[in-house]
């Protein structure tokens, strides 16, 4: 099957930054879009930025200008740079992808890692 495995997150001061990590392994055809969503307690979850297969971005209003989104084609691989990081930001977040495999297409998760920002 798909695993999604995320890392990079954690706590940090208001003002800082954090790089999230999410690779992609198993019986991978080919990845199509990609993305980042966050869940904050008592919220629903929320997309906060994505990316196609061809490079094309997009973010939540609440995030452009603090968040570049990015990945490695070769390594199956999402990123999330957070720079200028406000308590607000706080939530648990989560890697999408929308991954063909040879059966048919699907939509897969990540565990989530936690983001913490606070003084």
């Amino acid at each position: 099957q798909v695993q999604l495995v995320e890392s990079g997150g954690g706590l940090v001061q208001p003002g800082g930054s954090l790089r999230l990590s999410c690779a992609a392994s198993g019986s991978i055809f080919s990845i199509n879009a990609m993305g980042w969503y966050r869940q904050a307690p008592g919220k629903e979850r929320e997309l906060v930025a994505g990316i196609t297969r061809d490079g094309s971005t997009h973010y939540a209003d609440s995030v452009k200008g603090r968040f570049t989104i990015s990945r490695d084609g070769a390594k199956n691989t999402v990123y999330l740079q957070m720079n200028s990081l406000k308590p607000e930001d706080t939530a648990v977040y989560y890697c999408n992808a929308d991954i063909s495999l040879l059966a048919g297409t699907d939509d897969f998760w990540g565990q989530g890692t936690q983001v913490t920002v606070s003084s």
